[in-house]
Formats: structure tokens, sequence, C-alpha cells
């Protein structure tokens, strides 16, 4: 029985896969997924951002009679999702508390009647429907989004979330999906016991994103990151990027330091308004604005795949939100850039506020797993792919330490000066007063506890103080010292640490690398790999890109963007650009033959793109 299923369920759903989305194969998993929903079995999707998730849901809700009900976290996430599904031709609506009364009754009345395919809801929301909607409606399975919210040990937990053991409870016989980018082995457990996920096969898809360039810069000072910032932006004219900030106050001061130098850019954090920060969301989709400066606030209720880099201004609090930010990187598979400043500050705010949270030990534990991997001297990708329960045999050749090993010396006697520092002040000062003895500056402080008169007072004079500040974050990455948080971050020495002050042993550090900190290196051509398609009545494909015909297209894609008010992303992908400017088919026909072209957008927007494109051939 199962084999005649498959064998049907794979005709029909390839078949819409085509129809709707314009592709002719599944990636790696989602022909697994979306059977064992049409069997009505559950299931736990793990699938990188951009890994396609959203199909694994949307094409057994197609298929299958009756509604599915899509739980989602955030209102501007179900309007992306509905825009996109909208646009390929498929019944699909939100219930939240943006609608108005006339809204909310056209959608609960087609959900009633069976017209809606997929309904988007916030948990809270579903819970409240619970005994009236949804009783009434045919619901063909439940699709709980950003899963990884339901679990304490995830990175994004949401109390709310907790509840949706009801969906069993109410309706057993619907089969639920849970989907997450990010949980690691505890936090899938949880999940599976908090949704009473009933015997469910676990689906974990590789979390490789080859197409992100994954660099990190240590010991900037504001200045330098500013610097850097400003060309790695403008080698980009044009495309779309996120700056991660740490605080409030450093997205106000990066946005206004971008829009001083002509780069258009929006804020988006919690102390905005609603209005303020939907403007600023809105404006990013449809690119009026080329950057936005952002606390992790923003970032997963956006499906916007042509983003093409993303900032970290500071290091995040663990490798799962450093994963999910990048993620929003190159959704569309085409290559994308991604960049992580790291200082000691960093270390010590969010040690910190790991310190005061309700979970220390975990929040504590995931700092330390992020700065291992900030700190690494080995391939960084097979550290993030490790993490997450993959190993890689081989290193990857698109992250900073592949194309630039860093260098060593020993550093014995610097970090005999700093340790000696501290030890002479009997380890109750901070990093920063530290400096000051090193450099011989007599601060107030060092005047007021008669410290310029230590005999390391002025010895590491020679040395820059980022230096200096550099070199002490390797020190902590070492293990050689220690900070006391519930001491007033005050600086300890280590066992380890006092064997290098004794001279028992020696110790390498890492060349801090002068030369990269003016501007970000020269960006290199996006190479986008066109697939070998067989088109009839076009020459095979030579793999050129022709670059004017690409920009003419994305102006024509704003253009009907504008029209109907979607984002450009919604009519068509940078990656599907890329090919027709690459394939440049000219008839309806070979149109659609276009990996994301479905048959919906091919008939509605075919004839202007040929059009355009018949100008170039």
């Amino acid at each position: 029985m199962h084999q005649i299923l498959d064998f049907f369920s794979k005709m029909d759903i390839k078949e819409v896969l085509k129809n709707y989305y314009g592709y002719d194969s599944f990636r790696v998993n989602q022909f697994e997924i979306i059977n064992t929903i049409l069997q009505k079995s559950d299931c736990l999707v793990l699938m990188p951002t951009g890994g396609g998730k959203s199909i694994c849901y949307q094409i057994p809700a197609i298929c299958m009679p009756g509604t599915a009900v899509v739980i989602s976290p955030l209102i501007s996430l179900m309007k992306d999702q509905v825009e996109a599904l909208k646009s390929n031709g498929i019944e699909a609506a939100a219930l939240n508390s943006g609608n108005d009364f006339s809204a909310d009754t056209i959608v609960r009345r087609k959900c009633m009647d069976g017209t809606l395919k997929l309904l988007y809801i916030s948990p809270e929301k579903l819970l409240a429907e619970v005994p009236f909607l949804l009783k009434q409606m045919n619901i063909s399975l439940f699709a709980v989004d950003e899963a990884h919210c339901i679990s304490q040990w995830g990175h994004d937990f949401r109390p709310e979330y907790t509840q949706l053991d009801v969906l069993h409870k109410e309706f057993p016989e619907v089969p639920i999906m849970a989907l997450t980018a990010t949980a690691d082995k505890i936090t899938r457990q949880d999940i599976i016991k908090q949704l009473r996920l009933r015997e469910p096969q676990v689906f974990i898809s590789s979390f490789d994103r080859p197409n992100l360039s994954l660099t990190v810069k240590r010991g900037y000072s504001t200045k330098e990151k500013e610097n850097y910032i400003l060309n790695f932006i403008k080698a980009r004219p044009l495309e779309s990027g996120i700056v991660y900030c740490l605080s409030r106050k450093a997205t106000e001061k990066v946005s206004i330091f971008l829009n001083s130098k002509g780069i258009r850019s929006a804020i988006y954090h919690a102390g905005l308004t609603q209005q303020e920060r939907d403007k600023a969301q809105v404006d990013f989709q449809k690119d009026d604005v080329q950057v936005v400066c952002a606390t992790i606030a923003f970032g997963m209720g956006i499906d916007k795949s042509n983003v093409r880099w993303v900032i970290h201004y500071n290091m995040p609090k663990s490798i799962e939100s450093y994963y999910q930010e990048i993620g929003r990187a190159g959704r569309d598979g085409a290559p994308a850039d991604t960049v992580l400043f790291y200082s000691l500050a960093d270390v010590v705010q969010l040690s910190q506020f790991a310190k005061e949270s309700g979970q220390k030990d975990i929040n504590l534990d995931k700092l330390k797993q992020m700065q291992n991997y900030a700190e690494s001297s080995v391939c960084r990708r097979r550290i993030l792919l490790n993490y997450f329960g993959e190993q890689r045999d081989h290193d990857c050749n698109n992250c900073d330490v592949c194309d630039n090993p860093p260098q060593r010396f020993d550093g014995t006697e610097y970090i005999q000066m700093a340790l000696s520092a501290v030890k002479r002040t009997d380890e109750q000062i901070r990093t920063a007063t530290i400096v000051e003895i090193l450099k011989g500056i007599s601060s107030p402080t060092v005047k007021r506890k008669g410290y310029d008169t230590l005999k390391t007072f002025g010895v590491g004079k020679a040395l820059s103080t980022n230096d200096w500040q550099d070199y002490l974050l390797q020190m902590l990455q070492m293990g050689f010292i220690e900070i006391a948080y519930d001491q007033g971050n005050v600086v300890k020495i280590t066992e380890s640490g006092n064997d290098v002050l004794f001279g028992r042993k020696r110790a390498e550090l890492c060349v801090i690398d002068h030369t990269v900190k003016e501007v970000s290196k020269p960006r290199r051509r996006l190479h986008l790999e066109i697939p070998s398609i067989t088109i009839p009545g076009l020459p095979q494909t030579t793999g050129i890109e022709d670059c004017q015909l690409f920009e003419a297209l994305r102006t024509l894609r704003r253009q009907c963007a504008d029209e109907e008010g979607f984002p450009p992303y919604i009519v068509f992908s940078d990656k599907v650009l890329h090919a027709l400017a690459t394939i440049k088919p000219v008839t309806l026909d070979t149109f659609g033959f276009i990996p994301g072209i479905g048959e919906h957008k091919k008939m509605k927007y075919g004839k202007r793109f040929i059009a355009l494109i018949q100008k170039y051939v």
C-alpha cells in the first residue's frame, strides 16, 4: 500500500513542485518529509535557513483536502509567506492582530468553506481559536514553524509555544510537522516532548551553507569598524545587507554614520514603536533602503531572499543565534558574505548578560562555544557543522581561516608582561587598567591606586592599546586568564597562566594583521553556477552572464513589484535573474524552463521579461 502511495504521491507532488515553484527536482529530504505528512504521520524537520523548509508543508497543503494551519511567531513572517504563496497562485491568508474586522471575516469564511489552502496564525491566536474557528475547519495538517521557540533549551524561548500540546489533544487525527533551522540534540528532544509528537520521523538536513563566506575580524576599534563597513558596502552597490548590533545605541550610531556617507539605511530595535519597526522592515523588503542596522529583534520575521551580506558589529551570544542570523544572507542560494567583529569588550558584556540570565550555566557554555568559533585557527565551517553534529573531513576554502591561515609567534614575553601587571595588583584590576599599566598611562585609577610605581608600569609602551587588548583577548581564549564576573569583572590568573608567568612553559600568540583594518577586501565577482539545462530552441548555455542585462532585469523586477505592492524578491529571486541573464530565453516556453519560474509566474511576467531580454540578444 505504501509503495502505491509513494508512486502516486511522487508523481503528484513533482507536478506541483514544477507548476507552482518552477523546480524539476526536490532538495535532500524534501520528498521524504512531504510523503511522511501525506501518510498522516508526525515529523520534526531541521533544515538550514534557505534550505527549503516552507515547501515541505506547502506542497502537502496543496495536495491534501482541507486547509493547512501554520503556526508562526511573527506577523511580518506571515505577511512574507502569504505574499509569496499568492504570487505563485496559491490561496493563503493570515489571522493576526494586523487584520481589520472585514479582513478577518473574509479569512474566516474561506477557512470554513475550504477555499483556503494555508492559514498562518500566531500561537496566541491559535489557542484562542481552538474551540471556535478551528473546530469548524477541515484541517489537513499543522505546521509549527520556528519550533525551537517551544523549548527552554532553545535560543529564543517563547512560553506561549508550550501550550501547543493542545493540538494532538483536540485534533488527534491531524499530522503535525515541527520545523526549525537550529536545534541541538536536547532542544530536538524537548520539541518532540512539548508537542507530544507521536513516533515522529526526524529529518536533519545538512547545515552547510556553502554559498556563505565566513569572516571574523578581531580587535577592531569603532573607527576601524566604520571604515571597514563603509568600504565593504561601497564595494557592493545596490546589494541589500544587515548590520547586527548588541545595543540599540550602536544600531543608531552605525545607521547615522552610513546615512552621512550616502548609504540608505534604517534602524530596527525593540525601543522603536511598532509603526517605526514596520516601516523599516517594509523599506528594506522593497529595497527602498539598502541596509538595516538592527538588534537581534530583526530578522526572524523576514523572508527576503536577496540579502547579499550580514555583518555582526558585535559577537552574538551563541552559535545558534549566529547561525540563524547569518542564514538571512543568500537564502536564494547565490553567493553571499558574512563578517563578524569580535572584541574583548563583547566577551565581558555578553558574559555579564549570561550570568544575570535565568540560565547562567547554559548561556555561559553557549557563549564559550561562540568564543571558540571566533578565535579558531581552523576552518570555521567545520566548527559550525561539528557544533550541529555534522562532521566534515575537509576544509571549506570559503572562510578567512582557509583563505589566510593565521601566523603565530612566541608570545611568552608579552604574556608575562600582562600577567605580571595582574599579579602585582593582587588580581584586583580589569582589562582596561592592565592596558593602562602596560602602556604607562597615568589614568585617575592608576594614580589613585599607586600603580604608576609598579615595576611593570610602562613596560609595554611599544605596543598600541588595540594590540594589547587583542593579546589579552587571546590570553583569555587560551585560558591563561579568566574574568571574575561576580567580583566586578576583575582579571584572575589561571594555573596555566602561572606556568607561563613563572617560566615553566612558553606560549604562542597570533600575529595581528594591521594591514586589513583600514578597508575591506575588494569584492570578488559573484560567481553563480547555472545548471546545465536543455531548452528546446536554445543553444547550450555558455555560462557567461550578461551583467548589463542582469541590472536591467533587476530594474524591471522592481517595476513589477511596485505595481503590485510586493517586495522585489517576491517576483523573482536574484538567482532567477542571474539565470535569465545567463541563459537569455526569448520565448514563453523557454522562459518557463528557468528553475524557480512556475506556471503562474511564467504567464504573469513572461512577456515583459522576454521583451527586455530580446533587446540584449
